[in-house]
């Protein structure tokens, strides 16, 4: 059963469970493995993992002497993690907080994360969160510096909780311009890393306005080497309608 709070004096929390097996990783040594860990929101940030102690190794966390708070959590207790004080717990939570000094977290950079058997990056996935990749026939065409540079009808449509609509298409379907390889990558938790194009349009650069996912996680396989032009940084993305004709 989750758990929601809500205060005057503090933000919102939501709290569940997850029945994912969560394990942390230094290097290849295993030193957290549990499958009763919870999931704590904090006024709607990215979810985090948290570990009952009795489910980390037992010399894996030594008091540490640091402290710190959070505005939503109160006082943060931290644990030394291998000679880092890169561990917290809270034992003093707000009333009506359910009781989270039996857990802890670990900051997400100092560990590997696994979910079941498969090794997780940039944050964990937010079950409230999807993504949905749908074919469509409907004609698309791409606006740059006032100029047409792709006109198609076979995009893939990918729908992405509370973000806008980004449409990806195969680069046959450029009629203008030029893309130049970037040496940017970024990464997302639902599709996996991306890789970026410049654009190159009669003489000028447009910067990182391209991207692609040369090998995208399974649930957004439909959009494996397509690309996808910057809605924001870009004149127009025009949609018809109905079919293209």
């Amino acid at each position: 059963m989750s758990i929601s709070y809500r205060s005057n004096e503090i933000p919102a929390i939501l709290i569940e469970p997850t029945y994912r097996r969560i394990r942390l990783k230094l290097g290849e040594e295993v030193i957290a493995d549990s499958a009763k860990a919870i999931v704590v929101y904090e006024n709607g940030g990215h979810p985090v993992y948290y570990l009952p102690k009795s489910d980390f190794r037992e010399d894996a966390l030594e008091p540490s002497s640091k402290t710190g708070a959070s505005p939503v959590l109160g006082p943060r207790r931290y644990w030394s993690l291998v000679g880092e004080d890169s561990a917290w717990s809270y034992e003093n939570v707000p009333q009506g907080v359910p009781n989270l000094a039996d857990y802890v977290t670990v900051a997400w950079s100092a560990v590997r994360w696994f979910e079941e058997d498969e090794e997780i990056f940039g944050h964990p996935r937010n079950v409230h969160w999807r993504i949905d990749t749908i074919n469509s026939s409907r004609l698309v065409e791409v606006f740059v510096a006032g100029k047409l540079v792709a006109r198609t009808n076979r995009a893939i449509f990918l729908f992405e909780t509370n973000l806008i609509t980004r449409h990806y298409f195969p680069v046959e379907d450029l009629i203008a311009g030029t893309l130049v390889e970037s040496p940017l990558h970024s990464y997302c938790p639902y599709k996996g890393r991306a890789s970026y194009y410049h654009f190159e349009l009669d003489g000028k650069r447009h910067e990182n306005i391209v991207w692609y996912y040369p090998e995208p996680l399974y649930e957004a396989g439909r959009i494996k080497g397509l690309i996808s032009f910057y809605n924001e940084k870009i004149d127009n993305i025009r949609v018809s309608t109905g079919d293209a004709e």
